[in-house]
């Protein structure tokens, strides 16, 4: 599996749950991070250039595209290109949303590149029978915030942006006309949901999509049989560029100190 940087390990943390026996092997493509305002054929090259990296290391049995951004932009070509690899990404759970939604007002944070992609859109349309009101924010700089808060000089950043972009979406609550439910629509953001959560209101719903992933993957790999007997399984960390927010990401976030080896 790889992302950009550290926010993919909001679906290793939900994919080890449901299948602890896994061999997982995370890169972070940190040497060119963030890709959420990067353009199309700069994420494609990277999500290339990411899968051979992946297979160099070792044999994979799948493939995991644990970013929204390089999901919306790439995931169709390393399909078409790479037709023998199950292949999963991540999009904005925006459909169990409108599903759960009492208001019928939701909320999507993401990068510009994932809610200007024409994956998304399609997404969008499909649902347009649901009445459902999707009120979109791009927030610049958030992943990367989240990516660079264990640096110096970056503490606040984080509750600054998610207070920033949550004012400029509109009241939250349950009352009509407000938003009830907040999609996460980039795998970076679950890292924030304490500060979202705070602003937003303990009624408020933030959906994630690292269970789904997660189910869709151990569903396919049982389906073609190929399942680990293992009981507990390994992980290994690769980065593209610094490591240090990756080891310190995995200590918080998954509890373990492990080295990263840089390529």
């Amino acid at each position: 599996m790889f992302d950009s940087g550290v926010g993919g390990l909001s679906i290793l943390k939900a994919l080890q749950q449901h299948m602890p026996g896994e061999n997982f092997v995370y890169l972070a493509d940190s040497a060119y991070a963030p890709y959420g305002e990067r353009d199309e054929d700069f994420v494609l090259e990277r999500a290339r250039a990411c899968l051979n990296l992946l297979r160099q290391h070792q044999p994979i049995k799948a493939l995991v595209v644990a970013c929204n951004t390089a999901t919306a932009l790439s995931i169709k070509v390393l399909r078409q290109e790479n037709p023998e690899l199950p292949i999963f990404g991540v999009e904005p759970a925006i459909k169990p949303a409108a599903a759960e939604s009492l208001t019928r007002k939701v909320g999507v944070l993401a990068t510009a590149a994932t809610l200007q992609s024409g994956k998304f859109q399609e997404l969008l349309h499909s649902l347009a029978a649901t009445e459902t009101e999707f009120v979109l924010q791009a927030c610049e700089g958030l992943a990367d915030a989240i990516e660079q808060q264990w640096q110096l000089g970056h503490p606040d950043e984080v509750k600054a942006l998610c207070e920033k972009y949550l004012r400029a979406m509109g009241p939250f609550g349950h009352a009509p006309y407000q938003i009830d439910t907040l999609v996460l629509g980039c795998t970076h953001y679950p890292f924030a949901s304490r500060e979202l959560q705070a602003l937003a209101g303990d009624t408020v719903r933030l959906l994630e999509p690292g269970a789904p992933v997660a189910k869709r993957v151990k569903q396919v790999l049982l389906e073609k049989r190929l399942t680990s007997q293992a009981v507990v399984g390994q992980l290994q960390l690769l980065a593209t560029g610094e490591t240090r927010n990756l080891q310190e990401a995995v200590w918080h976030w998954l509890g373990r100190r492990q080295p990263v080896l840089m390529f």
